[in-house]
């Protein structure tokens, strides 16, 4: 059952003000006790919002805006699709699923990219994103034993950007200012993230992201509004509807290309559901996740940061508002919250969510 959008909307203690440099003072979503004592809190806002926009239910300040990261990639990369790029190049579904992954850049990552590069002529040189270290552990250490520094490829980014580049090609553009914010490319995501929210273009703006493209700013409840759209797009026009089943299909079908082959909460929670939820994390512990077929979804916001404290919470979310069933939640216990045990395997204390 939908709850009322305005009597489910946060009270005013648990939606503090704050000017565009200041930061709300959310409330405790997640504390961690050693013995009975609390020894860390988890403060940060979550909404559940349905595909109008209506806030389901929330709590903090779903209303302040917050700097969505990675989570949006999903929206950023519908102009591939929607500008026929995708299919005048002949972009697979590994390929689509890589352009809205954070991956942990294990081969079945970097193969891939690297393929896309070449068949475009371009590459890991055309990337702008930098290099860091794999996220996989395994990869990161055989790299080192074997000497070599990773390369652009190995950016968890790296399929955006060459989606990007793809755009930026099909459009007749200089690749070398593909993440320009005010190139052709860029304007059309833009817009892309602007009608899929609702932001007006007052309420979106725009930093550099760690992988140097453009980053968006926005509340947690136009955020979730756009991940509602894109996981249930039968009220958008034909081909931007087709754009997101295509993207969420994608997704569905190579669960291990949006994060890792094992360890990583989207990877799991596509994995785990078939494809129903679309789940996507961005930096800073952020998180959305849209239920297809369920005309809603869920934005997350940690204020501290720290993947500890969001993946209790999603475990919480999911098993609260029933976007995952009990054989589901099962196989994602890794996340979940519970008793902390120490080295030696004694339970010294736990963690709650509130």
């Amino acid at each position: 059952m939908l709850i009322d959008p305005q009597s489910s909307r946060p009270s005013a203690d648990d939606r503090p003000e704050g000017t565009a440099n200041d930061y709300p003072e959310n409330p405790i979503l997640v504390r961690v006790l050693r013995g009975e004592r609390v020894e860390s809190v988890h403060r940060g806002a979550w909404a559940l919002v349905d595909v109008e926009g209506g806030l389901l239910e929330g709590r903090g300040a779903t209303d302040f805006p917050i700097f969505a990261r990675s989570s949006t990639k999903a929206l950023q990369a519908l102009p591939l699709i929607e500008s026929g790029a995708a299919d005048q190049l002949c972009f697979t579904t590994e390929e689509l699923a890589l352009a809205l992954a954070s991956h942990f850049g294990e081969d079945c990552h970097t193969r891939v990219v690297a393929g896309l590069l070449g068949r475009l002529g371009l590459g890991p040189q055309d990337l702008r994103c930098g290099s860091h270290r794999p996220l996989s552990h395994d990869v990161s250490f055989d790299l080192r034993r074997q000497g070599h520094e990773p390369s652009t490829l190995h950016n968890n980014c790296s399929g955006k950007h060459a989606g990007f580049l793809a755009l930026a090609q099909y459009l007749g553009e200089p690749t070398a200012s593909y993440i320009d914010p005010e190139s052709r490319g860029q304007r059309l995501i833009r817009e892309t993230v602007l009608d899929m929210t609702g932001c007006s273009e007052e309420e979106l703006s725009i930093a550099v992201d760690g992988c140097s493209a453009p980053t968006f700013r926005l509340s947690l409840e136009r955020l979730a509004r756009g991940f509602a759209r894109f996981a249930n797009p039968h009220g958008l026009e034909p081909d931007r509807r087709a754009a997101c089943e295509r993207l969420a299909e994608a997704a569905a079908a190579h669960p291990e290309l949006i994060g890792s082959t094992r360890n990583q909460i989207c990877s799991a929670i596509a994995r785990v559901t078939q494809g129903r939820l679309f789940p996507k994390i961005g930096a800073e512990a952020v998180y959305v996740i849209g239920e297809r077929g369920g005309d809603r979804a869920l934005a997350i916001k940690m204020d501290d940061g720290n993947k500890r404290g969001l993946h209790a919470l999603i475990l919480h979310l999911l098993r609260r508002f029933s976007l995952a069933n009990e054989q589901e939640l099962a196989e994602l216990s890794t996340w979940d919250a519970g008793p902390l045990k120490n080295y030696a395997g004694l339970e010294v204390g736990r963690m709650e969510v509130l």
